[in-house]
């Protein structure tokens, strides 16, 4: 999806949100955004089951939220976030309980299944990263970044957004205080691969 198809998508779920239409407005974003989402969840968790599970709890928290979501970021970017956020929350309960149950009978299960069905076949057609099992080495903050900045393409300021949990709108301050560190963070982050590439023989050394 280029720009300009992200801003009517985004402009069309707006005008739903307020004229008090929910389910229409989440399923609209889902069927938008839910593929490159879930893509996003299986690339963090390496195991599909467990990234249907979380996008299952995404899908109901969109939903929850979307009537609140105050429009000052991207609604892809917002979306990113809610789905860190439950990954987040899953990994605790898992860590916790050993086992996460899953509720797949909310409001919003229909659009997530037939949006994880979608991804499973587009998924098939994408190009292996050479660089995915070295990529799975780094902390859970680093994949992340790598994930949303190189294979999403997202801007610092929404990268700001989701890297630092917060659902509700952030001030300029802290936007710019965490793009600049996100920043930092990726080139370090880069020439980190670099090395490992080179270790792994993915990269040649310079002569």
């Amino acid at each position: 999806m280029d720009d300009a198809a992200r801003a009517e998508l985004e402009a069309n779920v707006k005008r739903t949100v307020e004229a008090g239409d929910i389910k229409t407005a989440s399923t609209m974003a889902l069927k938008g955004y839910g593929r490159e989402i879930f893509g996003f969840l299986i690339a963090l968790h390496r195991d599909e089951q467990d990234a249907s599970d979380v996008f299952s709890t995404f899908s109901e928290d969109l939903w929850k939220g979307l009537p609140k979501f105050a429009w000052s970021c991207t609604l892809r970017a917002w979306a990113y976030t809610i789905a860190r956020n439950a990954s987040y929350r899953w990994r605790r309960r898992a860590k916790n309980k050993g086992e996460v149950p899953l509720d797949s009978s909310g409001p919003m299960a229909d659009v997530a299944q037939q949006v994880r069905t979608e991804t499973r076949s587009w998924l098939k057609t994408e190009q292996k990263d050479r660089f995915a099992a070295i990529r799975a080495t780094l902390p859970e903050e680093d994949q992340t970044l790598l994930i949303l900045r190189v294979d999403r393409g997202l801007a610092w300021e929404d990268l700001a957004q989701i890297m630092l949990g917060e659902e509700k709108p952030l001030d300029e301050a802290t936007l710019k205080k965490e793009s600049a560190r996100l920043r930092k963070r990726f080139q370090l982050v880069k020439e980190k691969l670099v090395e490992l590439g080179k270790k792994a023989g993915l990269i040649k050394p310079k002569e």
